[in-house]
């Protein structure tokens, strides 16, 4: 079921790609939640030998959800059988491929699930990084690249440590946001920062799109010179390391909810070793610097209109090259 929208500000179309739906602590064995991406309704399961699945919500015998129900009549969720998913309705059970593989009455099996059919919408999956990805395109096109592990964000690892995870939901199309990553001069204007960023690079490959800027960060000691690095694979998965005062690795993920809502989870990890408590109030304020940051830029993406033809000088950032980069992602859906 597609949920409505209507798209004005930016008339785009979301893009394809990896995306994020939930961290991988968010979902236990034998869970189910739902969730709306796409612009349509989800549901994620962790199967009894622990594998994340994602299918779509609505039951293909009657139409009832799949991600609310009754668990021993707790009404906390639909029951993960083996690795499938019960409709709350008539316990018809659905596995992550989208096959039907249980109905409780039936002498005679309908023939499409006799035939072991996906009948369900099913959706590629993977589980990297500590994070349940899926892979979307608006014409159900199969994945053309895989995500990339990022070593640091190994679960219990024994120079980085947890995850600390900061949440927006914003109201804009996702190239608004990325836009940002290319455009130096807003730092000082938006953020406040004493001085404009030097751009060192900016590289685009495929779906991979590198960056770097130079920073001239004020401390009680003096300024201490420091680095963004910024590694994006596809529109919606980057990884951002920062140098200088005190290191810290950002996985910055968007996810479309809507042609002009977006999802953004971003994951902090600092080093373990300078973990003591005059690192931890360091570690402490880079993170909140940062979500300063980030909900500074809503402000404006919340209200922005997207322009086709922007006016732009020789000052701004490399915008033309940032959008031929993402035109590839943006993908309208088959008639």
């Amino acid at each position: 079921m597609m949920i409505a929208t209507d798209s004005t500000r930016c008339p785009l179309p979301m893009p394809m790609g990896w995306f994020q739906v939930l961290y991988s602590h968010e979902l236990e064995v034998g869970d189910a939640i739902p969730v709306e991406y796409f612009g349509q309704e989800l549901v994620v399961f962790r199967t009894e030998r622990g594998e994340a699945k994602v299918v779509d919500a609505f039951c293909p015998h009657m139409g009832a959800h799949l991600g609310y129900g009754i668990r021993e009549q707790t009404g906390k969720g639909p029951r993960i059988m083996g690795d499938s998913i019960e409709c709350p309705f008539h316990g018809w059970r659905w596995n992550g491929e989208g096959q039907c593989t249980h109905i409780p009455y039936a002498n005679n099996l309908p023939p499409r699930v006799a035939k072991g059919e996906s009948i369900l919408g099913a959706w590629q999956v993977r589980e990297v990084n500590q994070q349940i990805l899926v892979w979307y395109h608006p014409n159900k096109e199969a994945p053309t690249w895989e995500p990339e592990v990022i070593p640091e964000a190994a679960a219990n690892h024994p120079d980085w440590g947890d995850m600390i995870i900061h949440t927006w939901e914003v109201n804009t199309h996702m190239q608004e946001m990325g836009e940002n990553a290319v455009d130096a001069a807003h730092f000082h204007y938006v953020h406040g920062t004493d001085e404009v960023p030097e751009a060192a690079f900016q590289n685009f490959d495929g779906h991979i799109r590198e960056g770097k800027f130079i920073t001239r960060q004020p401390t009680p000691r003096g300024v201490v010179d420091g680095a963004i690095e910024t590694r994006s694979q596809g529109a919606g998965l980057s990884v951002v390391r920062f140098t200088g005062i005190y290191d810290t690795l950002l996985l910055a993920n968007v996810t479309p909810v809507g042609p002009e809502k977006t999802y953004a989870t971003y994951a902090f990890i600092q080093p373990r070793a300078t973990q003591d408590t005059l690192g931890k109030t360091v570690g402490q304020a880079i993170i909140g610097n940062i979500c300063q940051q980030m909900a500074e830029d809503q402000i404006i993406w919340d209200r922005k209109q997207y322009f086709e033809r922007p006016l732009l000088c020789d000052g701004d950032g490399p915008f033309a090259k940032f959008r031929r980069w993402f035109s590839q992602f943006l993908v309208e859906p088959a008639a």
